[in-house]
């Protein structure tokens, strides 16, 4: 932790004083959901005793675990001061939803707090992590009346270790306070606003993602990277271990149900390589994955921590396909993306889906659509949204949520404005490194607080060289990147193809159509001017299967990718292949999976 992080902790504690009393954990009868204009199948799927239970961080998974998530004693507060525990809330839903049971706005003017009892009882050396999936945006935590440490982000995960602010009883208290200025600040927001309408979206304060908690010996295994590298018919492995010695040594074994197909063996420091003959490759059409088990091992050759991963083989590049034009490759081949524009929003839980089935399901539906891509739009989802990408088959471009972005607010980026962006660039890379699924960064979207595009392109190029970058999709392309990137609504429209970049349409046809009883809003006065509205499924229909056979002609002339907007309408938004509340598919499945099967076969 950064000396910043305690010295603006110091003064959090200085300024709130003692911490209030505990009192028992909340009893989850209390709970329901806050009454809503829509909600999903899912709702009442969710547990209040222990919501969304799996396990959170699939690209590296402990078979212990506590899953801290349920019902919390909470409070609105100012910024600057602290009441009485007056509420609770359903953990890890944001305070706005109406899955979290309180459903109330917040505001840059204050601060939420979360607080609740948990059993922990490290023997020995053990070492004992409170692990956050995300929370929005500045977060502080205690434990035990004591302070641990701040987190600035949105949408990273982060960890601390807590064991040395547990006392000597088993039962010991946590407590949280974040405040989120949302679209009254310069962080990355994405499509968060304090004034829902058009095409923003309510805001998302505080904890979103699964709180948990692991006990881990002394020496553990801190973070796991895998590269599949196919020319050489390997896997690069490498094993961040916490409080590694000479003498400690790291082995990692690939296998499928078959038994096992490689493994290395070498020190924490050194970098593994598993080799194996003839991989088999992942696609869309064969989201093959191999099981990887990493193991920690003491100067006996004793396993003292282990952890179980995956692997997905796949390479990702731009070049000249047989046909003349510059195409998007996989796996050496090339391969026409077409997909969906993706918002990640749900009328019950905003930023977070109700239930682990709900969040695979977008992913199901975009499959069985017949597309083979996602562009994931200015949000960051929970790891097993990636985890179900990679195992379901889909392909994802992957934006950086937008900041400092309202046009005309802020003439320029400040310098700490700036940093912020970039460090939270790099936190989301770092998280999501893992997950082949991901075949492209999109750092920025059209225009909204663009800024030194060459130094951020050329900067995650050498960061991440597995990937392809879109520098800007859609406005203000700076001639770097691997594809050259329009929008056109309705469209469709393509870009001149290049010499060195792949030509896409990253954005087009937004084609809207109101479903009744399937609505947010009745209102559409506020509804985005540029998407046309059809009046029944069959023109929708009509409307966009001749988009689409304009995409495949645009094809012939070299477009390389096209997203379609969007997955789901989403609060005055009625333009989704799905309602907001995904009980309505607006198009016919069979006719639509035939319609792009011609565009993306492998």
């Amino acid at each position: 932790m950064s000396r910043k992080h305690w010295l603006v902790g110091g003064l959090i504690a200085l300024l709130f004083g003692a911490l209030l009393p505990i009192r028992a954990e909340a009893q989850t009868e209390n709970w329901r959901p806050a009454d809503n204009p829509l909600m999903t199948r899912w709702a009442d799927d969710v547990n209040p005793e222990e919501p969304l239970p799996e396990y959170p961080r699939p690209k590296m998974k402990r078979e212990e675990w506590t899953n801290l998530n349920g019902l919390w004693d909470f409070q609105i507060s100012g910024k600057a001061g602290k009441g009485e525990y007056d509420d609770q809330l359903l953990v890890p839903y944001p305070v706005e939803s109406a899955l979290s049971g309180v459903k109330k706005t917040v505001g840059a003017k204050n601060r939420v707090w979360y607080r609740r009892t948990f059993q922990a009882d490290p023997a020995g050396d053990e070492r004992v992590l409170l692990h956050f999936g995300a929370s929005d945006w500045e977060t502080h935590v205690y434990v035990n009346d004591q302070y641990v440490g701040m987190h600035q982000g949105g949408y990273d995960p982060f960890t601390f270790d807590i064991t040395d602010e547990l006392a000597e009883t088993e039962e010991h208290t946590i407590e949280v306070t974040v405040w989120d200025p949302t679209d009254k600040g310069n962080q990355p927001v994405g499509k968060q606003t304090h004034d829902p309408r058009s095409i923003w979206y309510t805001a998302v304060t505080g904890i979103w993602q699964t709180v948990w908690l692991e006990t881990v010996p002394e020496t553990y295994i801190q973070d796991l990277t895998v590269t599949p590298q196919i020319g050489q018919e390997r896997a690069r492995i490498e094993v961040d271990v916490e409080g590694a010695t000479d003498d400690h040594r790291v082995r990692a074994v690939v296998s499928t149900d078959e038994g096992e197909v490689a493994r290395a063996t070498g020190h924490p420091q050194n970098r593994l390589l598993a080799e194996w003959d003839n991989p088999r490759l992942w696609s869309p059409s064969d989201p093959f994955l191999y099981d990887l088990e990493v193991h920690l091992l003491d100067d006996e050759g004793t396993v003292v921590d282990e952890v179980s991963s995956y692997v997905g083989m796949r390479s990702v590049s731009v070049a000249e396909a047989e046909d003349g034009h510059t195409r998007l490759f996989l796996n050496g081949e090339p391969l026409f993306h077409m997909g969906l524009l993706d918002q990640g929003w749900w009328p019950d839980g905003l930023y977070t889906a109700p239930t682990d089935e709900a969040l695979k399901y977008d992913i199901e539906v975009t499959k069985e659509l017949g597309y083979n891509m996602i562009r994931k739009h200015v949000k960051v989802e929970p790891q097993r949204w990636y985890y179900w990408a990679d195992k379901l088959g889909v392909l994802v471009w992957q934006d950086m949520p937008s900041g400092d972005m309202r046009p005309g607010q802020i003439p320029e980026r400040s310098p700490e404005s700036a940093q912020q962006f970039k460090d939270e660039y790099k936190d989301m890379i770092d998280a999501l490194y893992h997950y082949p699924s991901i075949v492209m960064w999109v750092p920025f979207n059209e225009g909204w607080g663009q800024f030194q595009t060459r130094e951020i392109v050329e900067w995650t190029e050498s960061y991440d060289p597995t990937r392809l970058v879109d520098n800007a999709s859609g406005w203000h392309d700076r001639g770097v990147g691997d594809v050259v990137d329009e929008h056109h609504y309705p469209g469709p429209g393509m870009p001149e193809p290049e010499e060195n970049r792949a030509s896409v349409l990253g954005e087009f046809g937004g084609e809207a159509l109101v479903v009744e009883d399937h609505l947010w809003i009745q209102d559409f006065s506020e509804a985005p001017t540029h998407y046309e509205t059809s009046q029944s499924k069959e023109a929708l229909h009509g409307t966009y299967d001749r988009m689409i056979a304009e995409v495949d002609s645009m094809k012939e002339e070299g477009l390389a990718a096209a997203v379609y907007t969007q997955t789901t309408d989403v609060e005055s938004e009625v333009n989704g292949v799905m309602t907001y509340d995904r009980a309505v598919i607006k198009f016919d499945e069979a006719h639509m999976r035939k319609m792009h099967s011609a565009l993306v076969k492998e």
